[in-house]
């Protein structure tokens, strides 16, 4: 196997070691009837993220990690994939398709370079996946590649405003005022080891639209201000009047 690119074999080593905080959360996933979305759960209802027909899609999950997300696909007549870049997620993974009696196939590997044949899918997916532990400059070229004609493009990542709202180290909450710069950005390295990538709206246009996606919505997801979260960098408060989370979605061009 090709040796990982720095970033990638980071993000490997930082997610066996935070797999462990992500089983409960994988097993409550699992479990739920209606898909619920991002840091706040927020209803499938609300946001409506899947295309309104799965049946008989072939779909990729692109940092797949417990697979929920291709669970709800597989429970909605889709033909599921994931890839994910860490083994040990990969194992809840595959211990909850043993437990639900839901199999399809998740290979470990890295989202930016993927062993799948060109034109093998109809949706690619990501939930803070792909989308934000992998080079957007990668990840998104390989995304064309693996999609059909026509096939859509869907990924759920952190709010711009988020990031510019967040410190350099990144452990304290997001203030309401702007801590970082919105030219550049793009790699985000934290004390734990890991490493982010995030790119500012008008980069997301013009990197889409170079690899042959007509973007068809941008969701700026207004949380309830009731809401709840387990992650201590931004409250309902805040992420209701502004978006900490955003939704695209693309179509590859015919």
């Amino acid at each position: 196997m090709a040796e990982l690119p720095e970033h990638v074999q980071k993000n490997r080593t930082a997610w066996d070691g935070f797999a462990s905080d992500y089983v409960e959360p994988g097993e409550s996933s699992w479990r739920k009837p209606e898909p619920v979305w991002g840091i706040f759960s927020i209803p499938e209802s609300e946001l409506s993220i899947f295309p309104s027909n799965l049946s008989g899609l072939d779909t990729i999950e692109l940092g797949c990690g417990t697979a929920y997300v291709s669970a709800w696909m597989a429970r909605r007549g889709a033909h599921p994939v994931g890839i994910d870049n860490s083994p040990v997620q990969l194992e809840t993974a595959r211990r909850l398709q043993s437990e639900h009696g839901l199999a399809f196939p998740l290979h470990l590997g890295n989202a930016e370079s993927t062993p799948f044949a060109d034109a093998s899918f109809d949706l690619a997916i990501s939930e803070y996946g792909a989308s934000i532990w992998c080079d957007p400059y990668k990840w998104i070229p390989e995304a064309a590649r693996l999609l059909r004609p026509g096939g859509e493009l869907i990924f759920m990542c952190n709010g711009l405003q988020v990031m510019l709202c967040t410190g350099s180290d990144g452990e304290d909450p997001v203030s309401t005022i702007l801590e970082r710069p919105l030219f550049g950005m793009h790699r985000f390295e934290w004390a734990d080891g890991s490493v982010e990538f995030h790119l500012p709206h008008g980069e997301w246009i013009r990197l889409l639209r170079e690899n042959g996606f007509e973007i068809e919505d941008l969701i700026e997801v207004q949380t309830p201000a009731d809401a709840l979260t387990r992650y201590p960098y931004v409250n309902a408060e805040w992420a209701h009047q502004w978006p900490a989370e955003e939704v695209w979605k693309a179509r590859k061009q015919r």
